[in-house]
């Protein structure tokens, strides 16, 4: 398909992220097919993290079409730019139609994106994953590609303002080996696999982070389990069901 529009907004990403000064950390990227379709999995804690998890795969020279909420579709800003990309549009009351599409371009050799928590960990902890991205790999024949970010929700994430000041931010991503997906594996245990993939990718890429929090007010994007003022799982759940 043409590539009218995907490069220039990759080259507009890498200027911003030159003008945010950020100090991008990124290792793995063996690991991503050079042709073939893949479902790229990763942990979801900021709102920029389709591009970032979409970054693992230029070395490659491959594109990530993403799965994303149908909200982002319908933005005045936002849903031209998706649409010209070539991501997904998942309409939650019938994600048969995403699900189909995205079968259809694994099977043509492209990387699917996923975030299969579905939404913003706002304990930057992993939550339970869906098993979706399992299913899709399974049926399309391809492997699962773990992604684990760090930092991002410094930049951006639910319930905190926006931070594109050139604090000098270290963004952290791991790309893990491929997790291959046989037919006959049940999907849910494949997905618990695939969870311990992106937690194992996680915990190395918090240890490789070069920064800490910068006082007391900055904890604030750590977990709780690591010293941090983020809420645990539990309260973050509830969060999530009071829509806050």
């Amino acid at each position: 398909m043409a590539e009218l529009v995907y490069p220039p907004v990759i080259g507009a990403a890498h200027m911003l992220f030159r003008a945010l000064d950020l100090r991008l950390d990124l290792k793995g990227t063996e690991h991503v097919p050079r042709s073939g379709g893949a479902v790229l999995v990763s942990n979801h804690i900021g709102y920029l993290d389709f591009v970032f998890a979409g970054l693992a795969a230029r070395p490659a020279k491959r594109l990530v079409r993403f799965m994303a909420k149908k909200s982002v579709f319908d933005h005045k800003v936002s849903g031209p730019l998706m649409r010209a990309m070539h991501h997904i549009p998942v309409d939650r009351a019938e994600g048969g139609d995403a699900y189909k599409h995205a079968l259809r371009a694994l099977r043509e050799g492209e990387i699917i994106g996923v975030f299969p928590e579905a939404t913003i960990s706002r304990s930057f902890t992993l939550k339970s994953f869906k098993s979706g991205a399992v299913r899709l790999a399974q049926e399309a024949g391809v492997p699962l590609l773990p992604v684990a970010l760090w930092g991002t929700q410094r930049l951006w994430t639910k319930g905190r303002p926006r931070n594109f000041s050139r604090d000098h931010v270290p963004v952290t991503i791991r790309v893990g080996e491929p997790v291959k997906a046989p037919a006959e594996e049940y999907a849910a245990a494949l997905t618990r696999k695939l969870r311990e993939r992106v937690q194992e990718l996680l915990d190395t890429a918090q240890r490789a982070y070069p920064e800490g929090p910068r006082g007391e007010s900055d904890r604030w994007w750590l977990p709780a389990h690591l010293g941090g003022t983020a809420p645990t799982p539990e309260e973050a759940a509830a969060m999530d069901r009071e829509g806050r």
